[in-house]
């Protein structure tokens, strides 16, 4: 008895038939594109580990955001820093704050056209660098919630379509579910950074917001990458508490978490190309020793087979260009 002849080739012999059997796609509608603005400058700031990022000053904000909805990119994550820092980071929660200015602004201009995310944490504002509220060289996890709730309520006031708590903190989800809808903000969205690692792959973004910590690292409230049951675990309480949306980061080197997590859970989940990654690809290319274009769309193809439904990364506009030729 003879057996046919089994050649998987056929199935590659040209474009087209390559292009139909394509199960993982990539799109414009899965990307959201990092915004930092700053307070107080006139021009844009080079970001030197980010080449291609800047720090924007509020005034930019419109030109840039028509560029990336002219480019087909349907969400942004807006990072702010402010002119001023203290140890509570009370700038993080002001009405007229760099964050809640900008929020105003985009939708003032572009209303619904865009989804306005805005990152829900207070490193970036506070004198330490660290996520909340510090004493005796350790954050103090309770009363950081009650700022949480406050920033939350300040940015949906804003006009944020979704909040993004990404500091860690315990209950910080069902605090801020619980402060959006006392306030009347029920739809508002809350995206989760429930499975957020100590990472060393986050250092051009803290050069980028300047929130290096002053002492200590973050290794108390950011989860230990060798623990994956950790991570599981978060993102079960935070769904309990009313996460809407969850986020995994980094993302590249921790694609069997994205797995496991997208495999369990029945809400959409973010994963974060962060700026390390990012930086990593860029300075390859910069050399010449990488394709820019193949890989970044093989690792962001990566990350979606695993199991993203969105992904946050530096390279959106260049991959929403690459997509539209």
């Amino acid at each position: 008895m003879s057996f046919p002849t089994i050649r998987m080739r056929r199935l590659r012999k040209n474009e087209n038939i390559r292009r139909m059997l394509h199960k993982v796609t990539l799109s414009c509608n899965n990307l959201i594109y990092p915004i930092f603005v700053e307070e107080g400058i006139s021009e844009p700031v080079e970001i030197s580990s980010m080449p291609g990022i800047n720090r924007l000053p509020i005034e930019k904000l419109v030109s840039e955001i028509r560029d990336v909805i002219d480019l087909g990119i349907k969400a942004i994550i807006l990072f702010g820093i402010p002119s001023k820092k203290d140890e509570q980071g009370s700038s993080a929660y002001d009405s007229k704050g760099i964050v809640q200015n900008a929020v105003r602004i985009i939708k003032q201009e572009f209303g619904k056209e865009l989804v306005v995310i805005t990152d829900l944490c207070l490193c970036e504002y506070t004198t330490h660098g660290h996520c909340g509220i510090m004493e005796n060289g350790y954050l103090v996890n309770d009363e950081t919630l009650k700022l949480l709730g406050k920033i939350a309520v300040s940015q949906a006031k804003a006009g944020a379509d979704i909040v993004a708590p990404s500091g860690m903190i315990d209950g910080q989800v069902k605090t801020i579910r619980e402060s959006l809808d006392k306030e009347g903000f029920i739809d508002t969205v809350i995206m989760a950074y429930s499975a957020k690692f100590l990472s060393s792959f986050y250092s051009p973004f803290r050069e980028a917001v300047d929130s290096n910590p002053k002492y200590m690292n973050r290794s108390n409230y950011q989860m230990d990458y060798r623990n994956p049951i950790e991570a599981l675990r978060e993102v079960d309480l935070d769904i309990e508490e009313g996460a809407d949306v969850i986020i995994v980061k980094p993302a590249l080197a921790y694609l069997d978490i994205i797995q496991r997590i997208s495999s369990k859970i029945k809400i959409p989940l973010a994963a974060y190309n962060v700026s390390g990654e990012y930086a990593l690809v860029k300075a390859a290319a910069e050399k010449g020793w990488v394709n820019e274009k193949e890989i970044v769309l093989e690792i962001l193809t990566a990350m979606k087979r695993a199991g993203a439904d969105m992904i946050i990364t530096y390279h959106s506009k260049d991959v929403a260009k690459w997509l539209n030729e």
